[in-house]
C-alpha cells in the first residue's frame, strides 16, 4: 500500500478548539464572502460552511463596522473565527479583544506593520491568540520585490520568515505561515523552502486559483505534491465560487490522499460507445440519492459489462448496466437484476440494509 511521507514536525497551535500542527489532522479552512458587518448573513454562511465540513473560517475586517461585528459573530459561530486584517493594524487589536481564535495579517500591505509587531505580540500573547503571517505574491513587500525582481519562491519565503523573526524578538512564537502564489509550481517551491527553514505550521493555498474547475485542479495539484511530502497543516482552495464549494474540494483532496476518512465515494465509468445507459445522468442521480448517507460507502456505477461487474464487485454496492437493466452488486455478490428505471431506488434500498464496514 502506498503511503505518504511522515508529516513534517512542527510547533503546535490551538486555534480555538482546533489543533493545528503535525500532531493534529490537516484542517480545512475557507473564508466568508459576505460583508462581515452583516452579522446574520455572515453567520448563515458560516453555518453552511460548518455543515460542509469546514474546520476554521476567516472573515474580512476592512472597516470599523466589520470590527464591531466580530464579537457577535465569534459568540455564535460553531467553528473558530479568524480575522483577516489588511492595511489598518488597529483592527488586529479589535479582533483580539473580540475573542477571535486567530488573526491573519498581511505584512506587505499593513501600514508600518513592522513598527507595531511588539505591541501586537504582547496583545496576542496575553490573549493566547495565534497569528498567521500571510504573504501573497500580489502584495509582497516592495523591498523584497526590488531585491528579487518579482515574487519568486525565495522572495515569498524570505518575507514570511523575516516577519516571524520580528515576532520571535518579542518572545512570540504562536505563528502559522502562508505564502501564496497563483502558480502551483511556484507555490510548491515556496513551501518547500519554508519547510526546510522553520518549524512553524504551514497553511497551504494557491491564491486566486480561479473558477471551480481550474482552481480545483491547481489546488489539488499543489496540495497533493506537498501533502505527499508531509508538508502542510491546514488548507484552503481559493475558488471564484461559493465558499462551500471550496470546502467540498478540500474534503475530496484530503480523502483521496487518505488524510480524512472517506464518506461517499462514487466509482463511475467515463462512458464510451459500449455504454447501454446514460452513465452521466445515472451517476448524477445516484450521487444525489446518496448525498448525506449516514455512513461511509463506496458506490459503483458502470455503463457496460466489460469492466462493470469487476469494478462493481470492488465497491460496497454497485450496478453494472446493459440491455435496459442493471445488475445490483452488494459487496461482491449479485443480489438483484432490475429495470433501468429502478436502479437508483434499488441501490439506495440495498445500501440502507448494509452494516457499516469495519
Amino acid at each position: 500500500m502506498t503511503t505518504l511521507a511522515i508529516r513534517r514536525p512542527t510547533r503546535q497551535l490551538q486555534v480555538g478548539k482546533v489543533g493545528v500542527g503535525s500532531e493534529h489532522p490537516v484542517s480545512i479552512q475557507s473564508m466568508t464572502t459576505t460583508l462581515t458587518a452583516d452579522v446574520d448573513a455572515t453567520l448563515q454562511q458560516i453555518a453552511g460552511l460548518t455543515a460542509a465540513g469546514c474546520d476554521i473560517v476567516r472573515v474580512a475586517v476592512p472597516s470599523q463596522d466589520d470590527a464591531e461585528a466580530l464579537p457577535r459573530i465569534v459568540a455564535r459561530s460553531q467553528i473558530p473565527v479568524i480575522a483577516d486584517i489588511h492595511f489598518q493594524p488597529r483592527y488586529v487589536f479589535a479582533a483580539i479583544d473580540a475573542g477571535c481564535a486567530g488573526v491573519r495579517v498581511n505584512p506587505g500591505n499593513i501600514k508600518k506593520f513592522d513598527d507595531r509587531v511588539g505591541e501586537i505580540a504582547r496583545a496576542a500573547g496575553a490573549a493566547g491568540v495565534p497569528i498567521r503571517i500571510g504573504v501573497n505574491a500580489g502584495s509582497l513587500d516592495p523591498r523584497l520585490l526590488a531585491k528579487h525582481g518579482r515574487a519568486t519562491p525565495e522572495a515569498l519565503a524570505e518575507s514570511a520568515l523575516w516577519e516571524c523573526s520580528l515576532f520571535e524578538e518579542h518572545g512570540f512564537t504562536d505563528l502559522k505561515i502562508s505564502a501564496k502564489h497563483h502558480d502551483p509550481l511556484t507555490m510548491v517551491a515556496t513551501y518547500r523552502l519554508l519547510a526546510e527553514r522553520c518549524s512553524y505550521p504551514l497553511h497551504l493555498g494557491v491564491t486566486e486559483a480561479g473558477p471551480a474547475l481550474q482552481g480545483s485542479v491547481k489546488s489539488a495539484t499543489a496540495f497533493a505534491i506537498l501533502l505527499a511530502e508531509g508538508i502542510g497543516d491546514t488548507i484552503r482552495c481559493s475558488l471564484s465560487d461559493p465558499p462551500v464549494e471550496e470546502v467540498k474540494v478540500c474534503e475530496q483532496i484530503l480523502q483521496s490522499l487518505g488524510l480524512r476518512p472517506r464518506t461517499l465515494e462514487i466509482v463511475s465509468c467515463p462512458s464510451c460507445g459500449r455504454a447501454q445507459v446514460d452513465v452521466h445522468t445515472l451517476t448524477a442521480k445516484v450521487s444525489a440519492a446518496f448525498d448525506g448517507f449516514p455512513h461511509p460507502i463506496r458506490v459503483a456505477v458502470m455503463g457496460c459489462v466489460v469492466n462493470g461487474p469487476g469494478e462493481a464487485r470492488e465497491a460496497d454496492i454497485g450496478v453494472s448496466c446493459g440491455n435496459g437493466k442493471g445488475q445490483i452488486f452488494v459487496r461482491g455478490e449479485v443480489v438483484r437484476t432490475v429495470p433501468e428505471s429502478q436502479i437508483v431506488e434499488t441501490l439506495l434500498e440495498e445500501a440502507l440494509k448494509l452494516e457499516p464496514a469495519p
